[in-house]
């Protein structure tokens, strides 16, 4: 799954609500984006989150007058199946590959 960066942020911020009471809603998301420092617009934040569920990465449903958003996957999987669609695609599945390059890239930043 290809996520832009305020997805990403989304995303991330979506995470970090999940252990509250389970509904959230957009301006839960428009509010712990800005503690994070991002601040954007509440059309905005719905317009991704609609894009969101249209890649099925969130779902929504309706509880009373208000629409909430749950997320399909945790950060773990997500983070796993994003790491092995890089394996296959720049590293021919082998993950020790990966490792090697990280390790490279890592030495050249020290």
């Amino acid at each position: 799954m290809i996520c832009g960066t305020l997805e990403i942020d989304i995303l991330n911020a979506f995470w970090a609500l999940e252990g509250d009471d389970g509904d959230i809603a957009i301006q839960d998301v428009v509010n712990e984006l800005a503690l994070q420092g991002t601040h954007r617009a509440y059309t905005t934040i719905k317009t991704v989150m609609d894009r969101l569920v249209a890649k099925s990465v969130l779902v929504r449903y309706k509880s009373g007058k208000k629409f909430f958003y749950k997320a399909v996957m945790s950060k773990t999987e997500m983070s796993a199946g994003s790491v092995n669609k890089l394996v296959e695609q720049f590293f021919e599945g082998d993950c020790s590959k990966l490792v090697r390059f990280i390790e490279s890239e890592c030495a050249q930043l020290v």
